[in-house]
């Protein structure tokens, strides 16, 4: 799943479940679901060597 590598996915340890953290409000939220689409507009690939090079 796309979802498994997106910086916006986290693990909640007090639910033991993966969530998506991307504030979208209802229209969004609708829009995605009925749209089908198989990629998500908000996926952002986690890249922990990003931060590296904003260091540097």
């Amino acid at each position: 799943m796309i979802c498994d590598n997106c910086s916006h996915y986290a693990y909640d340890d007090y639910t033991d479940e993966y969530y998506c953290t991307v504030n979208m409000d209802e229209d969004e939220v609708y829009r995605f679901c009925e749209s089908g689409a198989s990629e998500c507009p908000f996926y952002d690939p986690y890249d922990e060597y990003k931060i590296v090079h904003k260091q540097n």
